[in-house]
């Protein structure tokens, strides 16, 4: 499967927490004023990438404790995410995911604009191999340079295996 990326950075220590393979999904469509990657927004643009050469990279990998999937928004490329996803947890690793998104509406009721990206099935589907779910657009008004691994306060950190099981929003908490 291809997938279209702006970059991947094989050891990062900002995209989550330990040591992260961050891909960076090239394509937006929430283009937030003052987005630290706005070279990520043009779904034309990066390069276009075979799932498999990434899956070879990230497990060959040996001081990274698991992916992020950043971008751009990588829920629109969601089967490619969602392969990249898999992959990662069959290699016993974590899985953070990077999304403008809103997990309420991620969860029941899609806006217009994501509809034409991905299906609540699909969501539901790569959402069993997510960990870790970072929510909300960047909100520049809201930018707030000590929290961590966000950018905005609007922004949430979010435990998917615990906030599945309960229905809720359960916040993810360091380990």
């Amino acid at each position: 499967m291809k997938i279209r990326i702006a970059d991947i950075i094989e050891e990062s220590f900002v995209d989550g927490e330990g040591v992260r393979f961050a891909i960076f999904v090239q394509g937006c469509h929430h283009n937030c004023k003052g987005c630290h990657n706005p070279a990520t927004h043009d779904f034309n643009g990066g390069k276009l990438v075979d799932t498999e050469q990434i899956i070879v990279k990230f497990k060959n990998a040996p001081l990274i404790s698991g992916i992020t999937l950043t971008g751009g928004e990588p829920l629109c490329q969601i089967k490619a995410v969602t392969e990249l996803a898999i992959a990662a947890k069959e290699s016993g690793l974590s899985v953070w995911c990077y999304t403008g998104c809103v997990y309420e509406e991620l969860i029941g009721n899609l806006n217009e604009s994501d509809k034409r990206f991905f299906t609540l099935d699909e969501i539901s589907h790569f959402l069993k191999y997510v960990d870790v779910l970072v929510d909300g657009p960047f909100i520049e008004s809201q930018r707030d340079l000590t929290m961590s691994f966000c950018g905005s306060r609007n922004q949430r950190l979010i435990d998917i295996p615990k906030s599945r099981d309960q229905k809720i929003f359960i916040p993810w908490t360091s380990h």
